[in-house]
């Protein structure tokens, strides 16, 4: 089996990296050339693509990319990959994209033959390297089960939700609880400082409360150490939010919370704050 894959970035990366582990025949391709260099350099069954055509005779291409739009300029658009990749191929996105988008993805390819698979991620950088990294999986079930060995090597565990809708909109969701949660975490951990309580000892009590979660645990302590390193970016996390609450209003719902926290968001972007950790929004608050 031959494997392409696209956009190996923070989350691309470790993907790409655990198929060449894993002994797999992996064409990569990515704008950054370190970013080429850093994949390759883990095995010797990967090798660097000069151009996304390169991929024409993969049986299998992920996309790892930033926007929707990207991933219909490099797959869709006129000279786009899934135009000339070959019938029965299979084309899988890890990337977080509107639900909308994934079913006209899906469309594309299947009049061309081409199985489509959606897989968002539900973690970080550091659990993708491990091949740790829960996977939410959409698409065909007959499509899905052809991959799925291929899928158990980059992640884990996987999650069948049906339909790529389901799928694409479970991520966004994922992510309006967790980037909402985060700023009403931040709020809260300013007014512990403004009633005097020590701020580690703030932080270990609220694990014993109902106040616990996640970004408690994970970016509570970085907030804490004044770490704003990049593992999942603020501007990244805008984008999410913006397109959860896009998919949200064209279902006639309105997500009032998540479109309140979008603003704090959309505050530390404006601030120079875009490639930080999405943790940033504390400074805002």
């Amino acid at each position: 089996m031959k494997i392409g894959y696209i956009g190996l970035g923070l989350m691309g990366g470790p993907l790409a990296r655990n198929l060449i582990r894993d002994g797999k025949n992996v064409l990569v391709y990515d704008l950054s050339n370190d970013a080429i260099q850093q994949t390759l350099a883990v095995g010797t069954t990967g090798s660097a693509a000069a151009s996304v055509e390169d991929m024409v005779d993969c049986d299998v291409v992920f996309t790892s990319l930033p926007l929707p739009s990207h991933i219909k300029d490099v797959m869709m658009s006129e000279n786009g990959l899934l135009t000339i990749m070959k019938k029965g191929s299979v084309y899988i996105d890890v990337s977080t994209i509107d639900p909308s988008t994934a079913e006209e993805i899906e469309d594309f390819a299947r009049v061309r033959g081409i199985g489509f698979i959606g897989c968002p991620l539900g973690k970080g950088p550091a659990q993708a390297e491990k091949a740790e990294q829960p996977i939410f999986a959409g698409g065909d079930k007959a499509t899905f089960d052809k991959v799925l060995s291929v899928l158990n090597i980059v992640g884990a565990p996987v999650h069948y939700l049906g339909g790529v809708k389901q799928a694409y909109a479970f991520k966004l969701i994922s992510n309006m609880i967790g980037m909402t949660n985060l700023t009403v975490l931040s709020e809260g951990l300013r007014l512990g400082e403004r009633a005097g309580i020590e701020a580690k000892q703030f932080q270990e009590l609220l694990v014993e409360t109902g106040a616990n979660s996640f970004q408690l645990q994970v970016r509570g302590p970085w907030i804490l150490n004044n770490d704003f390193a990049n593992r999942f970016g603020v501007s990244l996390a805008l984008k999410d939010v913006r397109l959860g609450c896009k998919m949200a209003d064209g279902w006639g719902y309105d997500a009032r919370f998540t479109k309140q926290a979008k603003k704090f968001y959309e505050q530390a972007e404006q601030s120079g704050m875009g490639k930080e950790d999405c943790n940033a929004v504390y400074k805002v608050l």
